[in-house]
């Protein structure tokens, strides 16, 4: 298979600006340099050579034959504009790979704030209390079954770096709580500075709303129960973000003052951002990493929860682990390595420190066998997309369907039900507070922005049908009900990327309309529409959009025709969106065949954390 380039004019105005600046003039380098700024573009960290040496690839619909690897590695070193050892140039060639030196750095940076972390054997612990509290919040072991939650927790007191992996429903909040319920316990009264952070405003107001309403329920003292922080804000918040600069307040010289912090949706943070985070922790800070290794990747550069995770592996733990939680939580782990060897290592003997930093929750306690969204989301992350649609388009389950996409002059015809259906209730709401909590229980989910089925003509769709049923006037563009996410974000007003709001009109200013959001202490908050920051109407959205937030019901509308986008990672993260309800319309093949596709991003994090290829 060919591999294409489609450049624009940003590559290529980087390569003749490195060839300016003594690059030379040679056409190879001129190339991997345009080729490289794509790859970044296109959500690589890097460009990997390997790919394309010695073979013919495809440069704006033009074939260009390149020459073997070493022969093009050769030919980029002779340029002055590009290091092999890291030096500050504008490309880094590190061994087959070729880096913007900005994101070489990014990623030197994160593997060694990571592997600095997943290293370390654990501090004093006070096992006889940290064995009281893992039984009292856990519960004894279940025979032939292990409590991944309860690993987690071990894990994340075992090691400064602990990452939890696991899909919708497996626990992944409730397991943290608990976490800092015995960090906190192991504090015996001292003062445990906690960050909880989330990438995107959305996804930090849902961590708030689970701590706040799980921690009640824990089995610790009232003392304990009220040193855990509801507080969430997002990373550049928490990094304290300078205007629109690339600079941040806390960095390696000016460090977080915390002992813990905690990352939600971490597989919606981007290299950049996640290295930006790594550098400006102390030595001593715990850093736990949750979220779901199968969802999308980031919209910019990097696959960064994914290749922590290994791409999907699951290595053994080390035997010191494994005695250590046998010890302590009464579970038993397997352990490939030979009794009392007190190393972390893979099934080759090879030393991985991050394995025993790395839990997988398994068991789901919203999807469990009888679920049709699990059954489904399982099938697709697994691959097997004739399975997915005997499940969709069969009578085993009850809250999956499949429609085969009607024409484009029947869609909103087609939709009209369901529309009426899912939005009818928030517009009848009374109040903002009921108006935005009755708006998140339905949403329609597009996989691209642009055609029949994208995200804009659906949108104007959604607005048609509403208003011929009498539900909108669209006479005004603040028309009441109309739904609206915020695209940029704005630190004066706190109004992020992903904050959605809806217009109403305000009582206290003759009913001029206002958009209404979710204010952080529960309540609502009001914000003029002049002020707002950049937005867009709302019914429909993309599922790269929807990560971080569930709905109790989700109508997904797939392209008639294969596209890139259309990934087995977005048919997966677009199903799990949902609670109680999915349906997906879409062309059976395109289906199967966006099942069949998975992402992959080009990076060196996995290779350095795992010490292979990831294959």
């Amino acid at each position: 298979m060919t591999i294409s380039f489609q450049l624009n004019p940003t590559d290529r105005h980087f390569a003749d600006f490195l060839q300016r600046q003594g690059g030379g003039s040679s056409p190879l380098f001129s190339l991997a340099s345009s080729l490289v700024s794509n790859a970044v573009v296109g959500g690589n960290v890097c460009l990997d050579l390997a790919d394309i040496a010695g073979t013919t690839i495809e440069v704006d619909a033009a074939h260009v034959s390149l020459p073997p690897l070493e022969e093009i590695k050769a030919a980029l070193l002779k340029s002055p504009c590009v290091t092999a050892a890291g030096e500050f140039r504008p490309l880094v060639l590190d061994g087959d790979r070729l880096y913007l030196y900005r994101y070489w750095r990014y990623e030197r940076d994160l593997v060694r704030v990571l592997l600095h972390r997943s290293a370390p054997a654990p501090g004093d612990l006070d096992l006889p209390l940290l064995r009281a509290g893992v039984e009292r919040l856990f519960g004894s072991a279940r025979a032939g079954e292990t409590d991944w939650q309860k690993v987690a927790a071990l894990a994340a007191l075992w090691k400064p770096l602990t990452v939890v992996s696991g899909g919708p429903g497996t626990g992944k909040t409730s397991t943290v709580i608990k976490i800092l319920a015995l960090l906190l316990e192991q504090a015996k009264g001292g003062h445990l500075r906690i960050a909880l952070t989330a990438p995107t405003g959305k996804a930090a107001a849902r961590l708030k709303d689970s701590i706040r309403g799980m921690k009640e329920r824990l089995d610790c003292s009232s003392e304990i129960r009220n040193l855990i922080p509801e507080e969430v804000t997002t990373i550049h918040r928490l990094l304290g973000v300078r205007g629109g600069s690339l600079r941040f307040r806390h960095d390696a010289d000016n460090p977080l003052p915390h002992d813990v912090v905690i990352v939600d949706e971490a597989s919606m943070v981007a290299m950049p951002l996640m290295a930006r985070l790594a550098i400006a922790l102390r030595p001593a800070t715990r850093l736990i990493l949750l979220g779901d290794r199968d969802q999308l990747a980031s919209v910019e550069a990097g696959a960064v929860l994914g290749d922590i995770c290994g791409g999907g592996r699951s290595e053994p733990f080390s035997a010191a682990f494994s005695a250590f939680v046998r010890e302590v939580g009464g579970e038993e782990l397997p352990v490939p390595v030979a009794q009392g060897e007190d190393v972390t290592a893979s099934v080759t003997g090879t030393e991985i420190p991050l394995a025993d930093s790395l839990v997988v929750l398994k068991r789901n306690y919203r999807f469990g066998a009888d679920s049709g969204i699990g059954a489904a989301a399982r099938a697709v992350n697994g691959g097997e997309g004739i399975r997915a649609l005997e499940i969709l388009t069969g009578d085993e389950f009850g809250e999956v369907e499949w429609q085969d996409m009607p024409a484009p002059e029947r869609l909103k015809k087609a939709l009209a039900a369901k529309v009426e259906e899912g939005y009818a209730p928030y517009l009848a709401a009374p109040a903002p507070g009921d108006a935005l909590r009755l708006f998140d229980r339905f949403r329609l989910l597009c996989a691209l922005r642009n055609g029949p089925a994208g995200v804009a003509g659906v949108n104007e769709i959604v607005e048609e049908i509403l208003a011929e049923k009498g539900l909108i006037d669209r006479s005004s563009r603040w028309y009441r009900g109309r739904p609206v996410m915020i695209t940029v974000n704005d630190y004066n007003l706190k109004l992020f990327n992903g904050d959605i709001g809806i217009v109403l009109p305000d009582p206290d200013s003759d009913g001029m309309p206002r958009v209404w959001f979710p204010a952080p202490d529960g309540g609502v908050r009001k914000v003029s529409p002049a002020r707002l920051p950049e937005h867009e109407t709302v019914f429909a959205m993309t599922v790269h959009k929807s990560q971080g937030s569930e709905f109790e019901s989700v109508l997904m509308l797939l392209p008639g025709h294969e596209s890139e986008t259309l990934t087995r990672e977005l048919i997966y993260t677009g199903i799990t969106r949902a609670r109680s309800r999915a349906a997906i319309w879409g062309e059976k093949p395109v289906f199967l065949e966006g099942v069949s596709r998975r992402v992959e991003r080009t990076s060196g994090l996995r290779k350095a954390l795992w010490k292979d290829d990831g294959e």
